[in-house]
């Protein structure tokens, strides 16, 4: 069976393809003439690429937001659009590739600044301290990418796992000290490369002791110890992980948050400290930011 539209080709009913004109709702003007900072598309899964430290390149599935900004006079934004540059790549997005989709989401997309989020999970092989035994341990990075105008800016995060013991419960308890897993949080820009490794090693050995996927007992045994002897408090644990971070050249600006997931307590114990300088000029304290 035949069906013959109004306007177009002949199409056979099964066909799905059309030359019929359709309304292209988000281009109408919007009298409410409020702008939007941010609209796009969110929790987009997709396999990309990264570099590894160790073994040149790592592969694994990322979480990624893709957003623009909207002029007043439009009613909305072509989400379509965003999916369709993403998938413009190839098939497996690699880092170096970034500034590219986000000047392209600005040309596409008739906007002047665009950003993209990319969460992943990262693994390292780890030996356990005394048996040896490898394993893998995962943490989570981010890569959040800007481009405004022609304007640039990059900013790696990795959130590492750690134990905390507490120096009070040591000093005051007759019998050993209340311990917990907590998780740090390191935002940085950078001027010069900076590893994911290189952030999850600085965490991890200014807690009481670093996180392994496989103990075995004489393993379970010297992290235990190890933790001991080395209480932090939560204000401890940002504090060392900056002097770290100071020491680090290539760092320009840090945010460093850490939460311990108390053991004797219905709360969290919290820390923050983030370097405050001036970066509407695109200097810090005489530095040119890095922008990606």
């Amino acid at each position: 069976m035949l069906i013959k539209p109004k306007k177009g080709k002949i199409l056979n009913n099964n066909d799905t393809t059309t030359t019929l004109k359709l309304p292209d709702i988000q281009n109408n003007p919007d009298v409410r003439e409020i702008p939007i900072d941010k609209v796009g598309v969110k929790n987009l899964k997709y396999p990309i690429a990264v570099k590894d430290k160790d073994n040149e390149l790592q592969h694994t599935i990322a979480t990624i937001a893709m957003t623009v900004d909207l002029p007043k006079e439009f009613k909305g934004t072509h989400m379509s659009r965003f999916v369709e540059i993403l998938q413009s790549e190839d098939r497996e997005l690699h880092v170096d590739s970034i500034d590219s989709i986000l000047e392209t989401m600005q040309k596409r997309l008739h906007s002047h600044s665009s950003h993209i989020e990319i969460e992943f999970p990262y693994f390292k092989l780890k030996e356990a301290p005394v048996s040896k035994k490898p394993s893998l341990i995962d943490y989570t990075a981010k890569f959040h990418a800007v481009r405004s105008g022609r304007r640039k800016d990059f900013i790696l995060t990795v959130k590492v796992p750690v134990t905390t013991l507490c120096p009070c419960s040591k000093n005051i308890s007759k019998y050993g000290a209340h311990n917990q897993r907590g998780e740090v949080t390191v935002s940085v820009r950078f001027n010069r490369t900076v590893w994911i490794e290189d952030i999850i090693e600085i965490v991890e050995s200014s807690a009481s002791s670093e996180l392994y996927s496989l103990l075995k007992r004489v393993d379970e045994k010297q992290v235990t110890e190890r933790a001991y002897e080395n209480p932090v408090f939560v204000e401890d644990l940002v504090r060392n992980v900056v002097l770290k971070l100071k020491a680090k050249k290539n760092i320009i600006w840090y945010s460093v948050e850490a939460e311990n997931f108390e053991s004797i307590h219905n709360h969290n114990a919290y820390a923050h400290i983030e370097s405050h300088k001036d970066f509407i000029n695109g200097t810090d304290n005489g530095h040119m930011i890095r922008r990606y």
